[in-house]
């Protein structure tokens, strides 16, 4: 397992080198000011904000391309892993700077067992979106899961500075900081 988690760790810090950790530079796309608005942690409306983001990532400007998107999530939810991965792998072959199919991927990897595959499909995301604070949380679960606790907590962070309003991910990161820390007596 040592030389798993070094090449986990290794994506890791190649997807976290591109992240501007807390700098978000607008632009006139609209999903830029999509993110400034969840990323400020007095936003009340937050679950619009993050609908319209998670509405807006799953449009890659093809129907065709968003249909094998729909049918790789369908498939995941259905539990058809395989199947899910077929169409996830076609979606990211026809269509590969979608990053919503790799993070797509990336789900139905780690469901799967898959956790190399998964943490590449990952980085590709983040490569495309540094802004997929999914990606980074679910980053953080294979890290976690691995044990890396340093790295995870680097990973869960980096998603609450883009979405702070994430629960579990507080949760797993007050879980991580009792872990690592330990208790005073």
């Amino acid at each position: 397992m040592g030389r798993i988690a070094t090449h986990f760790r290794a994506v890791f810090f190649v997807c976290a080198a591109a992240l501007p950790l807390g700098q978000f530079a607008l632009a006139a796309e609209p999903l830029d000011r999509l993110y400034a608005e969840l990323a400020d942690p007095a936003n009340a409306e937050w679950q619009r904000t993050q609908a319209d983001i998670l509405r807006e990532w799953s449009r890659s400007g093809s129907p065709a391309m968003d249909l094998l998107l729909k049918r790789g999530k369908d498939a995941i939810e259905a539990g058809d892993l395989a199947a899910a991965i077929e169409h996830l792998t076609a979606l990211t072959d026809h269509a590969p700077d979608f990053a919503e199919g790799w993070n797509a991927r990336a789900t139905a990897f780690y469901l799967a067992g898959q956790l190399g595959p998964s943490v590449s499909d990952i980085g590709r995301a983040l490569a495309l979106n540094e802004h997929h604070f999914g990606a980074l949380d679910g980053l953080g679960m294979i890290l976690e899961e691995l044990g890396e606790n340093a790295a995870a907590m680097k990973a869960y962070r980096a998603s609450l500075a883009i979405h702070p309003h994430q629960q579990t991910i507080h949760e797993a990161l007050d879980r991580l900081e009792k872990k690592t820390t330990g208790t005073a007596l």
